[in-house]
């Protein structure tokens, strides 16, 4: 029998348990089975990270450290992250159940995140003002805002980190990081490359928990600066109210339920394989995963047939298998809600094409890649993210009627678009009401190019350089050169 792993958070430079020491079970996807333990975070244990990032933020090496000498940390932490791909993909696998061919490629390539902000970090500048009154040097200085609070989610969890953390730490902020109470052991195991990269203690704090006490106390600290949160849309309601306490800045990226937008002169073969890796990649626990397919009537039956064939013979097996294309839901509540979900547009009307039900002999929460053919937009399930490997399908005759489906929802992540027609490719990318237009492709980031959403998929931008200012805040300057005394205040001119 596997021995069950206790795991400690981090706070100001060591490793450390909750203050009551009581610890929540994390379990193993693929198998059903607690494989470790994770601390869980008092409020008092909140306040001693958010204290310990003040002090890192505000006196020490930290607070004198110029901004080349930050950018030097954050490289070496990618340079660490990527040699240590293998174990930190390893673990996500065991405690979120994505497959290990990505987490592990996703740890490596999340280095390179990394590696940008520690090359943007000498590069924030203010301006100097053409100011209208004489004898007056104005000019603006960009400053760090202090703690900031980031809250990720299990899926993606590194790569959420790296956006969040990079532009943070290399603005000269201080972090207190939140990690899932679905799956914190990578971001835990992630926190020991923190003291190797250089990072003075109480820079970067992680701790572990649930949305009461830890996360509540975490965003509504009187210390902390700014909140950067990914989630669910209630969570991110109750962050935007506990920040009522300390009016921190806030971002929000709160996922969606993406079109995938399928016209009739798109490559066929191309736009399935787009919309398979959209919606099926990452067992559809994406915040962008294309979940919504609108095909032109011209081609949709010819589509749905090369992909329902596709999908069919998807290999669903044990994530840490190299051929496994699919794994695990990560939690058994996911699980519940497609199933619950699946059954009532059957009710409405749907029809199911492939999949639709948990696949035989494996236990674990399996869910085969399930394809709904849906006959109106009305249905509950078109607008629900389920954030699992479920694709609903409607089909339209023009470009105006896609795009009014595509923006009828209360989502605004992402979308995709197939089509050749270079012309439409404009229309649509300036049509879709939505913070990311993948056209001819789909699920590709970068760390030089902007990722958020509108409407109820939140606000705010992660990656890029813009990001960078999102952690500072201007300070205006104003230097009178004149030799001449100020004039009696009281004598008008």
């Amino acid at each position: 029998m596997t021995a069950i792993k206790d795991y400690q958070m981090l706070i100001d430079g060591a490793w450390v348990g909750a203050s009551d020491g009581q610890l929540f079970e994390s379990v193993n996807p693929t198998t059903g089975k607690v494989w470790c333990r994770v601390p869980e975070a008092t409020a008092e244990d909140v306040d001693r990270a958010v204290q310990a990032a003040h002090r890192a933020f505000s006196s020490g090496p930290w607070a004198e450290m110029s901004p080349s000498a930050r950018g030097h940390c954050l490289r070496k932490l990618g340079d660490l992250l990527a040699e240590q791909s293998e174990n930190l993909g390893r673990t996500e696998t065991i405690d979120t159940g994505k497959m290990l061919k990505e987490t592990r490629w996703q740890a490596k390539y999340i280095a390179e995140f990394f590696h940008f902000y520690a090359g943007c970090a000498d590069k924030i500048s203010g301006e100097t003002l053409p100011i209208d009154k004489p004898d007056m040097f104005v000019f603006t200085r960009r400053e760090p805002l202090g703690v900031v609070a980031a809250i990720v989610p299990w899926n993606s969890q590194l790569f959420l980190v790296a956006v969040k953390m990079g532009p943070a730490l290399a603005a000269g902020n201080t972090v207190v990081l939140k990690a899932s109470e679905h799956a914190s052991a990578a971001i835990l195991e992630f926190g020991a490359l923190i003291e190797a990269a250089g990072f003075p203690p109480g820079v970067v704090n992680i701790v572990s928990g649930h949305g009461d006490p830890c996360g509540r106390v975490l965003t509504s600290h009187p210390l902390v600066a700014r909140i950067s949160f990914t989630g669910g849309p209630g969570a991110g309601r109750a962050v935007l109210s506990n920040s009522r306490e300390n009016f921190a800045q806030v971002s929000l990226e709160l996922g969606g339920k993406s079109p995938f937008i399928v016209f009739e002169d798109a490559d066929i073969d191309s736009a399935v394989n787009g919309s398979v890796a959209g919606i099926f990649g990452a067992t559809g626990q994406s915040c962008v995963a294309g979940s919504r397919l609108y095909l032109h009537e011209d081609i949709a039956d010819a589509f749905l047939e090369k992909m329902v064939s596709m999908a069919r013979q998807i290999r669903i097996g044990d994530p840490l298998e190299d051929d496994t294309q699919m794994g695990p839901l990560c939690t058994a509540g996911q699980l519940a809600t497609i199933e619950r979900e699946v059954a009532h547009a059957k009710v409405e009307g749907a029809r199911i094409l492939c999949g639709g039900k948990q696949p035989g002999g494996l236990g674990g929460t399996y869910y085969e890649p399930t394809i709904v053919d849906c006959p109106r937009q009305d249905l509950r399930i078109v607008d629900t993210e389920l954030f699992g490997p479920v694709l609903s399908v409607l089909r339209f005759r023009t470009e105006a009627e896609v795009i009014a489906l595509a923006n009828h929802t209360q989502h605004g992540l992402a979308a995709g678009v197939f089509t050749r027609d270079g012309a439409r490719q404009m229309r649509m990318a300036k049509a879709i009401r939505c913070g990311i237009v993948w056209i001819n492709t789909y699920r590709v980031v970068s760390p030089i190019a902007e990722f958020g959403g509108v409407k109820g998929s939140g606000y705010g931008r992660e990656s890029g350089f813009q990001a960078m200012y999102d952690y500072t805040r201007p300070k205006t300057v104003w230097v009178n050169t004149s030799t001449e005394p100020m004039a009696n205040p009281f004598v008008m001119r």
